[in-house]
C-alpha cells in the first residue's frame, strides 16, 4: 500500500502562509529529493493554484537556477489531483480534478500500485489528518516567528491526540529544520 506523506513549511510559531518562509536553493533542493519517492500529487484548489502555473513555468524557463529548475522539473513530472468543486480545468494531461469523497478517493489511490503520495497544502491535509489516512509528515520549520497567518491544523478537530514517530531531523544552513515523523 502506497503512504501519504504531508509535507509544509512552517514557522516556529505554527504558520504556514507561504510567503513568510526561507526559500532558498537548499530548501528546493530538499523538496526536489522528496519528489523522487513520489509519484502523485494531491492538492485542494488553493494550493493548486499557488504551484499551477508558476512551477511548470519555471521548468521551461532557461535562465532559471539550477535549483529552481530542478525542483520545477521533478514537480512538473508528477501525476496530480486537484480536490475541488469550483475549478472548472486544470493545466497539464497529468492533472486531473476530483470532486467525489475525499476519503474513499484516497483509500482508493493508496491501493494503487506505485510510489507514495505526496499531499500539501492546508484544508486536504486537514481532512486528512482527522481521517487518520497521513502515514507520514515531514516539516520544514523555519527560524521565524510569522507573527500572524494561517496557522497549521487550527481547524484539525481530533477525538484523542495522535502520537508520531521523529525518524529524521536535518538542519539546513538557513536555520530551518527539516523533520520527518512517521504515524505510530
Amino acid at each position: 500500500m502506497r503512504n501519504v506523506i504531508y509535507a509544509i513549511n512552517i514557522t516556529l510559531d505554527g504558520c504556514c502562509d507561504h510567503t513568510k518562509q526561507i526559500a532558498d536553493d537548499e530548501l528546493l533542493e530538499h523538496y526536489a529529493h522528496l519528489l523522487q519517492d513520489v509519484d502523485l500529487l494531491v492538492y485542494g484548489r488553493k494550493t493548486y493554484q499557488l504551484m499551477v502555473p508558476y512551477w511548470p513555468d519555471v521548468a521551461k524557463d532557461p535562465s532559471s537556477t539550477k535549483a529552481d529548475k530542478g525542483f520545477a522539473q521533478a514537480f512538473d513530472s508528477k501525476r496530480t489531483v486537484v480536490f475541488s468543486r469550483s475549478l472548472d480545468s486544470v493545466e497539464g494531461k497529468n492533472t486531473r480534478i476530483v470532486r467525489t469523497n475525499l476519503r474513499d478517493e484516497i483509500l482508493k489511490l493508496k491501493q494503487e500500485p506505485g510510489k507514495n503520495i505526496l499531499i500539501g497544502g492546508v484544508d486536504i491535509p486537514s481532512q486528512l489528518v482527522e481521517l487518520g489516512l497521513v502515514d507520514e509528515y515531514r516539516f520544514v520549520v523555519g527560524p521565524i516567528i510569522g507573527g500572524e497567518g494561517r496557522r497549521l491544523f487550527e481547524a484539525v478537530n481530533l477525538p484523542e491526540k495522535r502520537r508520531l514517530k521523529l525518524v529524521e531531523s536535518k538542519i539546513l544552513k538557513s536555520g530551518c529544520v527539516a523533520l520527518r515523523y512517521l504515524k505510530q
